[in-house]
């Protein structure tokens, strides 16, 4: 199955370009602001007198704000169209940050929690809505790498920006109050180019184009059972292939958070390396992962088994984690490796992204990329307190044997993907 084709009109480069380059600004904001709290644990920790637990708690709270608003948000970027919408979600960056910079306790922290989690709930549907109807079909496979090379990118600033500016200035808060002007630039970028952007609601078809694909393209077994009536707007959710692609968000996002949250704490506790290490393995993580995504994203236009793509990656990058939970390598080694998964991570990126695309029916991309993208959330909000938990109880090594585990499950998922779209 595969999602509405772009308008095969000739377009400029440099219109697609504009709006690659917009959306990929927008989006590494996202990313910055999902690593809003994790580099600053450590201060929080000593401000407050909080546990790991506590903390990988205040990103559930983020993931499952994230992941419930994601999933509702594709419905408005579907209704109203995407724009408005990410200017709600900057606003939102603007006030958490400000809220951090003010904090007072833990209560503080999950308010500024929340309102990431409300922030980060929209851009992937608005996002892929975007980049589908606007960018040209010969180069959205490039947009898709772009996209989440700019995810990477944001990721990978965060620590260095928030650490960087709270070493200098001797204060996490003023690193806080740094980071909200950074959203407000964004904004203004996004309000200045909102030409670049525009995303007219569609018009409503006069038979439900869902039901009309499944019935053109049955599942496997010829089953069809899984259409509703015409224009029912819940169709895509009887769709098998769409919970397949949940559970393979779900299980990538679980190793994600496990070394973009709580590598550090882990290789101090495994090797004696020092809590300073963290920011610089999260960021060579990210920084690796998007050298993988621009590789990715030319292996995903000219490879037809994205799984395979995706499975060679992500079992690569498992295997590291293996080898870095065994404690039998040198501190310096083990972190390298950790930095090196991260390429793995980014091959399966924009494969990934088109396996999605494969497997959305015209007229539903926000709302199938709303509900498929919100299983990173919940990935996220069911690993972090595990994580965290695993740290307090003196298990270090738990966080890279689960990075491992979820990694392969992924793999299994994306297999399973696949199959039901042959």
């Amino acid at each position: 199955m595969s999602t509405a084709t772009p308008a095969l009109i000739a377009v400029p480069w440099q219109q697609d370009a504009r709006t690659i380059g917009v959306v990929g600004v927008a989006h590494a904001t996202s990313h910055f602001f999902h690593l809003l709290l994790p580099p600053l644990f450590p201060a929080f920790i000593q401000e407050f007198g909080l546990s790991y637990s506590q903390l990988g708690l205040l990103m559930s709270v983020f993931f499952v704000v994230s992941g419930c608003g994601q999933a509702l948000a594709g419905f408005v970027v579907d209704r109203v169209g995407a724009r408005p919408v990410l200017h709600a979600a900057l606003a939102c960056f603007v006030a958490a940050a400000l809220v951090v910079a003010s904090a007072q306790g833990y209560f503080s922290l999950a308010v500024a929690a929340v309102l990431l989690g409300l922030g980060n709930a929209p851009f992937h549907p608005a996002d892929f809505t975007i980049l589908n109807k606007r960018v040209s079909a010969a180069r959205l496979g490039h947009a898709f790498s772009a996209h989440g090379i700019s995810g990477n990118l944001g990721w990978a600033a965060a620590p260095v920006f928030l650490v960087g500016i709270s070493t200098l200035c001797g204060s996490w808060r003023v690193a806080y109050l740094g980071a909200a002007l950074l959203a407000g630039a964004v904004w203004l970028l996004v309000l200045l180019q909102r030409d670049a952007l525009e995303d007219p609601p569609p018009a409503r078809a006069p038979l439900n184009a869902i039901t009309a694909q499944v019935e053109a393209n049955p599942p496997p077994g010829g089953h069809t059972t899984a259409v509703l009536e015409p224009a029912h707007q819940l169709a895509f959710l009887r769709l098998p292939v769409l919970w397949l692609c949940f559970c393979f968000f779900f299980c990538i996002t679980a190793a994600l958070v496990a070394i973009q949250t709580f590598a550090g704490p882990a290789l101090q506790a495994l090797y004696g390396l020092p809590l300073t290490v963290s920011a610089t393995v999260v960021t060579g993580f990210t920084l690796l992962g998007a050298l993988g995504m621009v590789i990715g994203g030319f292996l995903s236009a000219h490879v037809r088994r994205l799984e395979l793509t995706i499975g060679l990656a992500m079992s690569l990058s498992a295997l590291l984690m293996a080898m870095v939970a065994s404690g039998a390598v040198a501190g310096a080694t083990a972190a390298a490796l950790c930095i090196l998964a991260g390429l793995g991570q980014g091959l399966a990126g924009p494969s990934r992204d088109m396996l999605i695309r494969r497997a959305a029916p015209p007229g539903a991309t926000g709302r199938v990329y709303g509900t498929v993208y919100s299983g990173l959330d919940a990935g996220s909000a069911f690993s972090a307190p595990l994580f965290g938990w695993l740290l307090d109880r003196g298990h270090p090594s738990g966080v890279f044997i689960g990075a491992a585990v979820a990694w392969m499950l992924g793999v299994l998922a994306a297999a399973l993907v696949s199959r039901r779209l042959k």
